[in-house]
């Protein structure tokens, strides 16, 4: 991501676009989020067109997007940002989370699900690691994956061998190449051999694919 430190000892700087419909709740987020250290909002929309806007305008390191607005919502907004706009990952706010698009929002390429009930260091850390290419679940909201996800499979999908499927179930947990090295107690470039061949066979894009992957099939917490 385009995130750049901001000198010794502090935090990697986040650019955020944010998009909401209700004023309110922009304006609180733009005053909350800049209150935090390491981000910087560059730009507030009041719906997804706006947003498309000022992601093209300003290439931030991630926009944070309400899931309901008036023509263009959360879940096109992400799909557009991630197809035209790679650079740039998508946290998902959510006012229930039992929001029927949620899952649509996943699959479109989210990489952070949040309800607007977070506090601001929860939503802090989902901005940072989602600049870094990390997934960020909400607990309610992986409640709600868990819940939707199938019996597992009797064997594991398109071919993964079991470390994969290790690999596949410690990047839904949200840990990096780095934290699934050590946990395996192998090298961050053998677990990206890993990530790479299971993406490949998985057929998936990026981390948040993974998790949705992981659960739709079962294999979290494998």
């Amino acid at each position: 991501m385009a995130g750049a430190a901001v000198g010794p000892g502090l935090p990697v700087m986040v650019r955020v676009v944010l998009a909401d419909d209700q004023r309110i709740v922009r304006d609180g987020l733009v005053t909350l989020l800049g209150l935090l250290p390491g981000i910087d909002v560059v730009g507030a929309a009041a719906d997804g067109g706006a947003a498309l806007d000022l992601v093209a305008e300003h290439r931030p390191d991630v926009l944070l997007t309400d899931l309901r607005m008036p023509g263009v919502d959360g879940v096109e907004a992400t799909e557009r940002v991630r197809a035209e706009h790679p650079g740039t990952a998508v946290v998902v706010l959510t006012t229930y989370v039992d929001d029927e698009a949620v899952l649509p929002a996943l699959r479109a390429g989210a990489a952070g699900w949040l309800s607007k009930d977070a506090d601001a260091e929860a939503i802090g850390r989902a901005l940072h690691a989602a600049a870094a290419g990390q997934a960020t679940l909400d607990p309610a909201v992986l409640a709600r994956l868990v819940a939707a996800a199938p019996v597992p499979a009797a064997a594991p999908p398109d071919g993964l061998t079991p470390r994969e499927v290790e690999v596949l179930a410690l990047i839904a947990e949200g840990l990096s190449n780095g934290q699934i090295a050590r946990r395996l107690v192998v090298s961050e470039a053998t677990v990206k051999t890993h990530v790479n061949h299971l993406f490949a066979k998985a057929g998936l894009r990026d981390r948040a694919q993974a998790v949705h992957y992981a659960y739709r099939h079962g294999l979290a917490g494998s």
